[in-house]
C-alpha cells in the first residue's frame, strides 16, 4: 500500500513539473514571438498611434547618405500627416551627390506645406550640408561641423601594383574614354580631363545652391567653398548657419516664429528598413539597440557606416577627417 502511495505521489510530482516545464516553455516561446514582432515593428518602422496626433516630426538622417526611396518616402509620409512642424536631426560626413541632391529636393517639397527646421548634431558635411540647406533655418552647436562645399571623384589606381606582381588587365572598348578611369592603368589626360568636368559641374551646381539657399554670394561664397568644414561659431557669421542652439533652440523657434503650438510632443519618424538590406551588422546593430544595449549598438553603426563609405562609387560630396573634399 504505501509502494502504490509513494508511485501515485511521484506520478503526481513529475505532472507538475511537467506542467511547469511546458508553462516556461510556452512564455518563452511567447517572449520571443512578442520581441520578434517588436523588432520587426522597429525596423520597418511601423506607424504609432501617437503619429496621428498633432506633434513634431523628427527624422534623422545619420551616417552615410545614397539614394534611398525608403528615406525619401518617409518624408512624404510626414507631409500628409498630422505633424506641425519638422525637425531634421542631421549626424552626417555626406555622401553621394546624387543622394544628398534627392534628401535636398524632398526637404524643399515638404517646407511647402510644414516648416521645417534642420538641428545639427556632431556634423552635416558636404552631402549632409546639401541636405540641411532644404530646411528653413538651420541650427547647429558650437562645435558642431558644417560645410565642406565641394564634389569628389575618387578611385584606387592599383597598375604599379599588378606591374610588380606581373599581371596586366586586357580590355577591347568601344572608345577610348569608355570605362575611364579603370584602376588598372595609369589614368589619361584625356579621361582625367572629362572627370574633371563632372567635378566641376557638380561643384557649379553645389556652389549655386549654396548661394541661392544662404544668401551668399561674390568673395564671401569663395571663402566658404574651398572645401574646409567649419565649427558652428565659424560658421554663424559667415551665413552658413541661422544660430547656435539645440532641438530645444529649434522648438522654440518653430513656437515662435512659426506659431506652432506650445510644448506639442516631438515625435520620431523612422524609414521602413526591409530586414534583407540591413546585412548582419545592421541586424545586429538594431537587435542591440532594441535590447538596450546603447554602446555596442552606437560601435556596430560606426562600423557598418565606415564599412558604406568603403563601397560608395560615382561623385561624393563626403568629408572625414584627413582629407578635404
Amino acid at each position: 500500500m504505501a509502494g502504490l502511495e509513494q508511485t501515485s505521489d511521484h506520478l503526481l510530482d513529475r505532472r507538475k513539473l511537467r506542467s511547469k516545464v511546458t508553462f516556461w516553455r510556452a512564455a518563452a516561446v511567447l517572449f520571443l514571438i512578442v520581441a520578434a514582432g517588436a523588432l520587426t515593428w522597429r525596423l520597418t518602422g511601423g506607424s504609432s498611434p501617437s503619429h496621428l496626433q498633432p506633434h513634431i516630426a523628427r527624422i534623422s538622417i545619420n551616417g552615410i547618405i545614397r539614394s534611398d526611396r525608403e528615406t525619401l518616402r518617409l518624408f512624404d509620409d510626414v507631409a500628409k500627416s498630422h505633424a506641425a512642424a519638422v525637425i531634421v536631426a542631421i549626424e552626417s560626413p555626406g555622401g553621394t551627390t546624387t543622394g544628398a541632391e534627392q534628401l535636398h529636393q524632398h526637404i524643399r517639397k515638404l517646407s511647402e506645406t510644414k516648416p521645417v527646421v534642420a538641428v545639427v548634431g556632431g556634423m552635416a558635411a558636404s552631402g549632409g550640408y546639401i541636405a540641411a540647406m532644404g530646411a528653413d533655418r538651420i541650427v547647429a552647436q558650437g562645435n558642431s561641423l558644417v560645410g565642406s562645399i565641394g564634389v569628389l571623384f575618387q578611385y584606387p589606381n592599383v597598375s604599379r601594383l599588378l606591374d610588380t606582381v606581373g599581371v596586366k588587365m586586357e580590355e577591347v572598348k568601344s572608345s577610348p574614354l569608355k570605362a575611364a578611369p579603370n584602376g588598372y592603368e595609369p589614368t589619361s589626360p584625356e579621361a582625367r580631363a572629362a572627370i574633371a568636368a563632372l567635378v566641376a559641374d557638380s561643384y557649379g551646381w553645389f556652389k549655386g545652391l549654396v548661394s541661392e539657399r544662404r544668401n551668399i554670394t561674390g568673395e564671401a561664397l569663395d571663402q566658404v567653398a574651398d572645401g574646409r568644414v567649419f565649427t558652428g561659431r565659424q560658421a554663424l557669421p559667415l551665413k552658413l548657419i541661422d544660430a547656435l542652439g539645440s532641438e530645444q533652440d529649434a522648438v522654440a523657434w518653430l513656437e515662435e516664429e512659426k506659431h506652432i503650438r506650445k510644448n506639442l510632443p516631438i515625435r520620431d519618424w523612422k524609414r521602413r528598413e526591409p530586414l534583407n538590406r540591413l546585412g548582419l551588422l545592421g541586424m545586429t546593430a538594431e537587435g542591440a539597440a532594441f535590447l538596450g544595449l546603447d554602446g555596442p549598438a552606437l560601435s556596430l553603426r560606426k562600423l557598418q557606416s565606415a564599412q558604406e563609405q568603403w563601397f560608395l562609387d560615382g561623385l561624393l560630396s563626403i568629408w572625414h577627417a584627413g582629407e578635404v573634399n
